[in-house]
């Protein structure tokens, strides 16, 4: 079972979305802590996507911790610019990663 995170800039665009992709999103968490494959594989094993109709989530998996971090929303124009973020982001989110879990 793998515990769930999302960064802050992830959260406050998650709070402007309407209620039913909230919703969704959340049914979305669920899947991941039961298998965090479940999306897409963009360039990197542990870098996914899943669809959300025309949005996308990225997130990462962290095997060795048992965890997902939730780290973008985009739509389709957007989405190579998000990605390109992401990858230039890689170390930092480990480090944000294991932040949390120490926290917890």
């Amino acid at each position: 079972m793998y515990e769930v995170y999302t960064i802050e800039s992830f959260d406050k665009k998650f709070s402007k979305l309407s209620y039913e992709e909230q919703r969704r999103i959340e049914n979305i968490y669920k899947q991941l802590r039961e298998n965090p494959y479940v999306g897409d594989q963009l360039r990197y094993k542990f870098l996914r996507e899943k669809r959300l109709d025309e949005k996308r989530i990225y997130y990462l998996v962290y095997d060795d911790l048992n965890a997902v971090l939730i780290v973008g929303i985009s739509d389709k124009k957007t989405q190579k610019e998000t990605i390109n973020q992401i990858v230039n982001f890689f170390d930092d989110y480990r480090l944000y990663i294991e932040k949390l879990l120490k926290q917890d």
